[in-house]
């Protein structure tokens, strides 16, 4: 068995809204092997997002455990939590997040200034990293100079360019047509099973849904062992 990687235990989320109090996750636990490629689909309003950021650590659940590796991350300080996202996770959201004014390559640095490598060790990781998602003769182009593939594969490129040890991938073809969706995720199931980063990636799309390991649904806030189930 592989080493668990991610593990939530009781993991609840409620958000307030005037006296309302809206409970989006209850009392999950889940556990994700080092390696996994795992797909969460539900209906609209399950929790998919809100579980994707708790585990990248963009938000903090309201009870509950997140332990990735040996980290608790529920327990991080705001600063400690954020030095840990640079470190260990690589995000890629639906519409790119690029910088417009910046080039390929400069968008691919953006998370390499947050640490202490030089820069000459910086424009060899990029040069790495847009290599592999097949961008190397496009470093200096501009975002609104790319299709939104190539934009794509850059924000990808940025993900991977730290080494994180886990991508967190929000719906990231949703803005894309078929080819160009199956390009990416084939890219993606590249990085799983070649450099063996563990992908956790919400999608309503079953058939994004087939290029990873496995399924899981959530319904209401809780796993399901199927759709409607």
């Amino acid at each position: 068995m592989s080493e668990t990687l991610i593990q939530c235990r009781a993991l609840s989320k409620t958000y307030t809204r005037g006296p309302e109090k809206i409970e989006v996750l209850q009392q999950l636990d889940l556990d994700i092997p080092k390696g996994d490629f795992v797909a969460l689909m539900g209906p609209s309003g399950s929790g998919k997002t809100t579980l994707l950021n708790l585990i990248g650590g963009l938000d903090n659940p309201s009870s509950g455990e997140i332990r990735i590796g040996d980290k608790r991350i529920d327990q991080l300080s705001s600063k400690a939590l954020a030095a840990w996202r640079a470190e260990h996770v690589g995000f890629v959201f639906q519409f790119y997040n690029l910088m417009p004014v910046l080039t390929a390559a400069r968008n691919v640095e953006l998370p390499l200034l947050l640490t202490a490598l030089s820069a000459g060790d910086r424009k060899r990781r990029v040069e790495v990293a847009l290599k592999l998602v097949g961008l190397a003769d496009r470093a200096g182009h501009k975002p609104n100079e790319l299709s939104g593939g190539q934009e794509q594969r850059v924000a990808i490129a940025r993900a991977i360019v730290a080494d994180p040890t886990l991508l967190v991938c929000d719906e990231p073809t949703g803005d894309l047509d078929r080819k160009t969706a199956d390009e990416i995720l084939s890219l993606l199931q590249t990085l799983n099973t070649e450099l063996g980063k563990t992908i956790v990636m919400v999608t309503h799309d079953p058939k994004a849904a087939e290029y990873a390991k496995r399924t899981l649904h959530l319904d209401k806030g809780q796993l399901v062992d199927e759709p409607g189930a």
